[in-house]
């Protein structure tokens, strides 16, 4: 009996020991899942090459680290109990079997069972967080609750104004070009990189907004219908922007009007003297402002005689743009941007409407557009200190904002142009032919190709080499590091090379 004990003993401890280690992957990518266990479900489905190793192994390339929050440290410690819990049923079971045959054949079934347990640990992190929503969900209402109630007081004693903003694309860099742009007239609040979920909102409202801030901008994410109502309920806008419409989050919500609806929650969501901002020159977003009764500006480059602001005499060079910006009830003033492409004159459009709004003049406006500096991977130039011109647009990408980053490595007229990218991801049904599609639109721009991931650039691959494109100049890799290698051997000074979309690890063809 002793010797059993002893050996149920090493394997127990074993298998407790590599578990937690081998959890940490499971754990990591139901993190990048939002801790949806559907979404994670899913994952799994399409990743059993990853699970099925027995031995977790760091990826080399981590993009996006685990990030050690509350809520994953208490979903470890459930984890870690539900491990426990496993492992005593298992030691219960062996026991019993002994205790019938006096046969070392239940350390057999322990060690299979602990194994089992072991490799089995993406299906025991589903257990965990099914166990920890409850209490998750309530933590999170407590700070919800607590956030809208300040946001509430905040507008009540001390006017504070909320700009609301969604889209797409092309929010995120709308709200900090707003925030650069406001903060030359105004005391503004912002959120840091994509806070756009109900809890990230609710940490910075609950810690960093107090009565001193005039104006509080708040991005609206969502990837399914409702999230845009709930994060709305809680700021609770003033005024509204969207940016722009199209096909991103499509296996999300399957089809554009499902968008466009999810979108226009914001709008919905504004009081009767809310002021809504749309961007006209999209085609879905006009759609929109062509139906909404509340007080409407629309904001654009092309149909200027429906616009309330716009820009003119356009001038767009490798280094950022020149234009006039027209705000028709207060005039019209020179501006200046060091951001690069056309479509991020209609991102400083969006927030130069809202400065209007809150009652900047033309010169705070024009003053603070030209403070302006590039969102990081959102096409800014990063200096390689090797002579080659590298930028990085590597956030996320979408079939505007692809032929947009290659609009703007077009306008570099020396050297060869080489773009390294993954392609698009997240376009439901419609990702296979947008890739393809762009492979047309890349074979016209680029000198060299190199994409990451040999399967899902496929079709990328098919029409670069329907186009005509020496094959010679293609190079399809399983990971970022050996494109980078390749990169080595092709670049020279005065290249440009174009860093376009960057896949989360979930994503990862290793």
């Amino acid at each position: 009996m002793i010797g059993l004990l002893i050996i149920e003993f090493i394997i127990v401890a074993v298998t407790y020991y590599y578990s937690l280690i081998r959890s940490n992957y499971p754990l990591h990518m139901l993190q990048l899942e939002g801790y949806n266990n559907e979404d994670y479900k899913n994952w799994t489905l399409e990743n059993k090459s990853k699970i099925s190793k027995f031995v977790y192994k760091k990826q080399v390339e981590e993009k996006t680290p685990i990030v050690w929050t509350d809520r994953s440290k208490r979903l470890l410690k459930i984890h870690d109990h539900v491990n426990i819990i496993f492992l005593v049923v298992f030691v219960v079971i062996t026991n019993a079997i002994y205790s019938k045959t006096q046969s070392y054949l239940a350390n057999i079934i322990l060690l299979i069972l602990c194994l089992g347990l072991y490799y089995f640990q993406y299906k025991v992190m589903m257990i965990s967080n099914k166990i920890s929503v409850p209490r998750e969900e309530k933590i999170n209402m407590g700070f919800f609750v607590q956030a809208q109630s300040k946001i509430k007081g905040l507008r009540e004693d001390n006017g504070l104004k909320v700009l609301g903003i969604t889209g797409s694309f092309g929010k995120t860099s709308t709200k900090f070009i707003a925030d650069t742009i406001l903060s030359e007239s105004l005391n503004v609040k912002n959120t840091p990189s994509s806070y756009n979920t109900p809890m990230g909102l609710s940490k910075v409202i609950n810690n960093d907004l107090n009565e001193s801030h005039e104006v509080f901008i708040a991005e609206l994410g969502a990837k399914q219908k409702g999230e845009i109502d709930e994060v709305a309920q809680l700021v609770q806008p003033d005024i509204g922007i969207i940016t722009a419409i199209g096909p991103t989050h499509m296996h999300m919500f399957k089809t554009i009007e499902n968008i466009m609806n999810t979108k226009y929650e914001l709008i919905e969501d504004l009081p009767e003297d809310g002021i809504a901002i749309f961007n006209y020159d999209n085609d879905y977003v006009k759609v929109l402002a062509d139906k909404t009764t509340k007080k409407t500006l629309r904001y654009g480059m092309e149909d200027v005689k429906k616009l309330d602001v716009y820009a003119k005499d356009i001038v767009v060079t490798e280094r950022g743009s020149d234009f006039v910006l027209v705000v028709k009830e207060l005039g019209e003033v020179e501006c200046s941007t060091k951001l690069l492409g056309k479509h991020n004159i209609s991102n400083l459009l969006a927030a130069a409407t809202a400065g209007y709004v809150l009652g900047m003049d033309l010169r705070a406006i024009s003053k603070g557009i030209g403070k302006v500096e590039p969102v990081e991977h959102r096409l800014n130039i990063v200096d390689s200190g090797t002579g080659v011109i590298v930028i990085d647009d590597a956030f996320n990408s979408n079939p505007i904002g692809f032929r947009a980053a290659l609009n703007v490595i077009d306008e570099f007229k020396n050297g060869n142009k080489i773009i390294i990218t993954p392609g698009m991801v997240e376009l439901g049904d419609m990702e296979e032919e947008e890739n393809y599609k762009i492979g047309f639109e890349i074979a016209k721009v680029c000198d060299y190709t190199i994409l990451v991931g040999k399967k899902r650039t496929e079709p990328i691959q098919r029409a670069i080499k329907e186009s005509g494109f020496s094959q010679d100049k293609v190079f399809a890799v399983n990971t970022l590091s050996e494109a980078t290698q390749i990169l080595g051997t092709l670049t020279k000074p005065g290249d440009v090379v174009l860093f376009e979309n960057d896949l989360p690890d979930s994503y990862s063809e290793e």
